[in-house]
This record gives C-alpha cells, sequence and structure tokens, in this order.
C-alpha cells in the first residue's frame, strides 16, 4: 500500500494557510500554463508551424475535435477512478501529486515539435496534445476541481474557497497573460520555435513546486466525514441520478455555454488585437483589451461576496449577465474603436464578476443537493461529465475558428531569418469579420442564455437545511457502526 504525505492542514475549519497557499497561489503554475495555452496555442499552430492550410485546413478543423472527444472519454474514466479511490488523504488530492509531474513533462513536449516533415509533426502534435489535455490536465483539473466541494459544508467558507480559488485564475489570466505577455513576451518570442520551446518550458516546470504546494495545504473534509466505507455506486446508477436531477442538468448547460462563449473569445483574442482593432504583436492593444476591461475583476474580490450572501448567489449571477450583455453589445457595435471597446470591455468584466468568482460554490451546493436527495454522492462522475461538456465546447471552438480562418483566407505572418523579424500581413475584409464576430459576437448571445438558465437555478433557497439531515445521517450511520463493533 502506497504511503502518502500528508496534508500540512489539520483543522477541522477552514483555515487562513489553506485558502491563501491551497487556493490562491498553489494553483496559479498550472492555471498559468493553461491560460497562456488557452490564447496561445493555436496560434502557434498557425503562425509559428504555420497549419492552417495543411489537407486544405481540415487537419486544424478536425483534429481539435477528435483530440477532445478522447479528452471527453478520459475524464469520464477520471471521474470514476476518483471515486473508487479510498486513501487517508482523500479521493481527489492524491491524483495531483501525479498531475505534478505530469503537467511539467507533457507542456514541454507541446513544443518539442520537431523540424521535419509535415506528416512526423502532425503525428507528434496529435501525440503531444493528447498526452498534455487527454491526461495530464485532466488528471489535474477533475481533481482540483473537486478540492472545494469536498473541503467543506460551511457554504460561508465554501465561498471565500471558491473566491480565493477564482482570484488566482484572474489573476494569472488578467495579470500574467493579458497584461505582460502581449506587451513583453509575445514581441520577442515571434514566430521562432526556439523561442516559443524556451519560454513554454519554463512555465511548465513553474507547474511542478505549486502543484505540490496545492497538494499539501488542502483537506477533504467532507470525504473525511462520510468515511472511506461507503459504497461505490455503479455508473449507470450514478448517471441516473444526475440526468434527472434538474439542478444538475442546468448546471451542465451552464457550462456548455459559458464555455464555448470563453472558448470562442479566448481563440480569437490574439487575432482580433493583431489584425481588427491593432497591429502584428504592437505590444499595446491586447493589454490595453485585457487589462482595462479586467480592472473590475480585480474590484470583484471584495465586493462580490458581500453581494452574493445579502441577495444569493444565483441572483447576483443573473444580474451580472444581463450587464455582460449590454457591454457585449456595445463592443459588437464599435468593433474598430479603441474607446468604445475599453468601455465596452469594462462593462462586460463588471457583469462577468459573480460568474467568476462564486460559481464554484453553487455547484458544491448542487452535489449536496444530489446527496442529500439520493442519500449517496456522485462528485466523480457529476464533475467528470460537466468536464466532458467544457472539454467537447472547447474543441468546438477551436474547429470552427480554424475552418473559418482557413475558408475566409487567413495568411500567417512571415519570420524573416537574416533579420529576425517577424511580418504580421493585413487580412481581408472576411477574415477580419471572423475574429470580430467570434470575439464580440458570441458572447452576447452566450450571456442571454445563460440568464435564462439561472432564472431555474434556485438550489441554494434549501441548502442549508439539506446539509444539516445529510449531518445528522452520517451521525447516524457512524452511531450504528460503533454499536455494532461493539456489540462484536
Amino acid at each position: 500500500m502506497v504511503v502518502l504525505p500528508k496534508s500540512k492542514i489539520q483543522s477541522e475549519q477552514v483555515s487562513g494557510k489553506e485558502r491563501w497557499f491551497g487556493y490562491l497561489i498553489g494553483p496559479c503554475g498550472t492555471l498559468l500554463l493553461n491560460a497562456v495555452l488557452g490564447v496561445y496555442l493555436n496560434v502557434y499552430y498557425t503562425d509559428v508551424l504555420k497549419l492552417t492550410g495543411v489537407w486544405g485546413g481540415a487537419f486544424l478543423m478536425f483534429f481539435p475535435i477528435v483530440s477532445k472527444v478522447i479528452d471527453a472519454i478520459t475524464n469520464v474514466l477520471m471521474g470514476q477512478i476518483i471515486e473508487r479511490t479510498r486513501t487517508k488523504e482523500g479521493k481527489a488530492r492524491p491524483w495531483l501529486l501525479l498531475s505534478a509531474i505530469l503537467v511539467p513533462v507533457t507542456g514541454i513536449l507541446l513544443f518539442l515539435v520537431p523540424q521535419a516533415s509535415e506528416t512526423v509533426q502532425v503525428i507528434w502534435i496529435l501525440l503531444s496534445y493528447n498526452l498534455y489535455y487527454s491526461i495530464a490536465t485532466t488528471i489535474y483539473n477533475m481533481s482540483h476541481g473537486l478540492m472545494v466541494p469536498l473541503s467543506t459544508r460551511n457554504t460561508k467558507d465554501r465561498g471565500l474557497l471558491s473566491v480565493f480559488n477564482n482570484v488566482a485564475s484572474v489573476m494569472i489570466s488578467g495579470i500574467v497573460v493579458a497584461l505582460l505577455f502581449p506587451m513583453l513576451v509575445m514581441p520577442r518570442l515571434g514566430v521562432s520555435p526556439k523561442a516559443w520551446l524556451l519560454c513554454m518550458g519554463i512555465l511548465s516546470v513553474l507547474a511542478f513546486p505549486l502543484i505540490m504546494l496545492e497538494y499539501f495545504y488542502t483537506r477533504e473534509r467532507v470525504t473525511e466525514e462520510i468515511g472511506n466505507t461507503e459504497k461505490v455506486r455503479p455508473v449507470k446508477e450514478q448517471l441516473n441520478v444526475i440526468l434527472h436531477e434538474k439542478y444538475w442538468i442546468l448546471i451542465a448547460l451552464y457550462f456548455l455555454i459559458s464555455t464555448l462563449g470563453a472558448s470562442f473569445k479566448n481563440s480569437a483574442l490574439v487575432y482580433y488585437c493583431n489584425y481588427v482593432l491593432g497591429s502584428y504583436n504592437d505590444g499595446i492593444t491586447q493589454t490595453l483589451i485585457s487589462v482595462i476591461g479586467g480592472i473590475p475583476m480585480g474590484i470583484g474580490i471584495f465586493a462580490v461576496w458581500p453581494l452574493a450572501k445579502k441577495f444569493g448567489k444565483r441572483n447576483v449571477t443573473l444580474a451580472g449577465f444581463v450587464l455582460y450583455a449590454i457591454g457585449g453589445i456595445v463592443c459588437f457595435l464599435f468593433p474598430r474603436n479603441m474607446v468604445l471597446m475599453l468601455v465596452g470591455q469594462f462593462i462586460k468584466n463588471m457583469g462577468g464578476l459573480p460568474g467568476s468568482y462564486i460559481f464554484a460554490a453553487l455547484f458544491a451546493d448542487i452535489l449536496d443537493h444530489i446527496e442529500w436527495k439520493c442519500g449517496f454522492r456522485c462528485d466523480g462522475l457529476a464533475a467528470s461529465v460537466n468536464s466532458v461538456i467544457t472539454t467537447i465546447a472547447v474543441g468546438i471552438a477551436n474547429s470552427v475558428l480554424n475552418m473559418s480562418m482557413s475558408v475566409a483566407g487567413y495568411k500567417a505572418p512571415e519570420f524573416i531569418e537574416a533579420t529576425g523579424e517577424t511580418i504580421g500581413y493585413v487580412q481581408n475584409a472576411a477574415t477580419q469579420n471572423v475574429f470580430i464576430f467570434f470575439f464580440v459576437g458570441i458572447e452576447i448571445i452566450t450571456a442571454v442564455l445563460l440568464i435564462v438558465i439561472l432564472k431555474f437555478l434556485d438550489v441554494e433557497k434549501h441548502v442549508e437545511k439539506e446539509q444539516e439531515e445529510i449531518k445528522a445521517r452520517h451521525a447516524e450511520a457512524a452511531g450504528q457502526s460503533n454499536q455494532l463493533k461493539g456489540e462484536a
């Protein structure tokens, strides 16, 4: 039997060290790598490796979808592996240890593409992409994603952990990916394969110590409360439960639609800033769009949770998406006007605050509601199916964007080896319209759909009462178990 390192968190209540190290600093390594890859990996494929025209544009269209189908399968498998994991350190946390090794190694492999034939490069990309996304990050994301629901049943503590967890994400995407990367890093990377490998290699290696920090400063109190003797229900039984639970169906639709909108926006961000609003790698356009528009995310650290406690997590999130849609309309009407784009981005991000900071706590409420209703937890399966949905959404977004670029006639930049310069071409009107629609148009539609979904997502009304009943059940079961042991 493998003996796992013990958590440094021994307190029964969520502690300050747990919030800061386990939920804020610890996740930053993988979040940073994933955030950079989410925005720039497709740019690496289209601009550095120049794969837009491979198989007449079909490769970059079908490759993301095929890979995400594989990723979806591994998500389901990983969810069931977590459900069947029984250790003193929990059922999800132990897998953070394995991901601490796999994430850095596979992250480097993404950019070690050999300077060989087109066929060799295609095979390498297929293998490295799936090693990273279908295995390494699946293991990390599934275990990391269950930390808030399994950390505690205290709704206040959950909310704070959700805020800290998402502050890390916002901090990484808002400061590093939005500010430092486009202004300081991208102009120096250009389309040089060696420069990309060095930069992404450093980011990959950084993930290891931070994932380890997350492991040591988290604790699964809910798993400990239930105990390691809980019977693992068959997948069919678990699936039947979640597919007949309206709140889970609503949250799954929420994940699908919000991820689609965000994936289209993130995939198109660099292209939009380079070819519509600014000039190629000018070092300022993307920074302004991301940072000025993202200022509300910093303010939200202090404002969102007090509002959610007063008005409810669902209500505040719903109101936020109304504002999000208004900001999106401003951006869509004036896609080439820097001032109005910044105003629209500011309004959008004000509206996106609740969804960014507190929605993980609402998902945790739904998992508790399922346990209250059916008598057992479906954490692994519910999280894996949600992850499958969001995974497929990312693949669809990348696929549709790449195919649209190919059809519209996207022209990749050229690297002049003699001077070390990268020249970006002016794109035709059709290509520019693709970037406009994907960056600012689609999220207006998704915001409206999310408003409708949230109208029916009122799970938090009875969650505290349900949690008390769950605790009473476990206490009664533990008492009966101790009585039987005494009689034996």
